[in-house]
């Protein structure tokens, strides 16, 4: 059993060490080792290369990656992300045909996404996210990878429509091409992702350097996705991440319904792009949807009904549309905050202050639905009566109080009126008394 080398989380800095020892597992992670990975990679040696995990993540490596890989053919996981390396993806990368994890993230590589990582048919993860790689979303990755779990391309330069061959990647769980300047469309065939149409029985990826189970050298794969606004690494629970974001680049036409087909979703951003129409009317059919973000498009009409029954959506931005009408009433819709809901000018209801009775008073347009004269004729009625109260009030009242003559005259009638019904009074109980 060839032994392994687990010194990740420590505080080691300077150039990366030379094993001589043949090993199966590298993790120098989370440290500060720096300079070149050439020395490392590169250096001629006797003994056989059955390095199955490679992780040097974390680190402040600089340099290009060296074009040596094809002594590495046993590798399963290499992890470079969080690093400051440049220059390209070498084509050497190609013949790794057991690699089944390829995380770059974080570093200043750039060129093309070379079409040689297409042999690379095993791959579970492959994160290029935060770099600086440039030109079309290669439509050969739909056809390469058959087994691919999460795809992340984020924060590139990437250009041009997004490929109809994605659609391909029936395994697929988490897609990220957020960050890009890519056009076009939301491919229609996105429900072809059957992955994401299902939710799946909890089970963990993991990788054993040595084909023994462990405990020690299980090595947990990962994948990171930014939901909600922020950034989650997932590990043991990842094969039940459905994610897509498409955030932040220049997509149009409207969201195809068959995106709602993706039932397994618990992610989905579109925000920022120019995005038109309606949102999709069952929409809210997607039973365990958490975090919906379509904020900064030109989407409008209603926001659907369907949308009540979302139960488990716990983040909602709909922000900086054209919608209108009144947001649907649930636990769910009302607990948003109201920036949620915030730049549509013809929304109202709860939680916005706006209320939908205010909001949906017609205009005189001079065009009656029949009814509007008499309500017109009711109100001018009461209007009367109540104009004909006060003024008869007042030319009784008025005259008693300007004019002293009628004053004494109207108080002096009040008396003797007074003593008469008193005389009355007295009569009538005396005779009802003696009787």
């Amino acid at each position: 059993m060839l032994p392994t080398i687990y010194l990740g989380f420590n505080q080691f800095k300077g150039p990366l060490p030379r094993f001589e020892a043949d090993i199966s597992a590298l993790d120098l992670s989370n440290n500060f080792f720096s300079g070149s990975i050439t020395r490392f990679l590169c250096y001629p040696t006797v003994v056989p290369y059955s390095l199955r995990i490679l992780h040097l993540g974390e680190n402040q490596l600089s340099g290009e990656i060296p074009d040596c890989w094809m002594n590495w053919k046993s590798l399963t996981v290499i992890k470079l992300g969080n690093n400051n390396l440049t220059g390209k993806i070498p084509s050497s990368i190609g013949v790794l045909w057991n690699l089944r994890s390829l995380q770059l993230r974080k570093n200043s590589l750039s060129g093309e996404i070379p079409m040689s990582l297409g042999n690379c048919t095993r791959l579970l993860t492959l994160d290029l996210a935060a770099n600086d790689f440039v030109g079309k979303v290669p439509d050969w990755l739909g056809g390469s990878f058959p087994e691919l779990l999460a795809l992340s391309l984020r924060s590139n330069q990437l250009t041009g429509e997004i490929p109809s061959e994605i659609c391909r990647l029936s395994s697929l769980q988490i897609l990220d091409f957020a960050g890009n300047n890519l056009s076009g469309t939301v491919p229609k065939c996105i429900a072809n992702l059957t992955s994401m149409t299902t939710v799946q029985p909890r089970t963990k990826i993991f990788y054993s350097s040595t084909g023994y189970y462990s405990l020690v050298e299980i090595f947990l794969e990962n994948a990171y996705v930014v939901t909600k606004g922020k950034e989650v690494e997932y590990d043991s629970i990842l094969t039940l991440v459905k994610s897509m974001d498409l955030s932040s680049n220049k997509i149009s036409g409207e969201i195809p319904a068959e995106l709602t087909a993706l039932l397994g979703l618990m992610s989905l951003n579109l925000s920022g792009n120019d995005l038109t129409g309606q949102i999709p009317n069952n929409i809210g059919d997607m039973p365990v949807l958490e975090s919906l973000d379509l904020s900064r498009n030109q989407i409008s009409g209603n926001i659907p009904p369907s949308m009540a029954k979302s139960h488990f959506l716990n983040y909602l931005n709909l922000s900086y549309n054209d919608l209108s009408g009144e947001i649907p009433s649930s636990t769910q819709l009302q607990s948003q905050d109201a920036s949620s809901f915030v730049g549509n000018n013809r929304l109202c209801g709860p939680p916005l202050a706006i209320s939908c009775t205010v909001a949906e008073t017609p205009q005189d347009t001079g065009k009656g639905s029949g009814n509007e004269g008499e309500g017109i004729k009711i109100d001018e009625f009461y209007l009367g009566l109540t104009i004909g109260s006060v003024v008869g009030f007042w030319g009784v009242f008025g005259s008693l109080l300007y004019n002293r003559s009628w004053r004494h005259a109207y108080f002096q009638f009040l008396d003797k009126v007074w003593v008469r019904l008193l005389i009355i009074f007295n009569k009538f109980v005396k005779y009802s008394f003696f009787s």
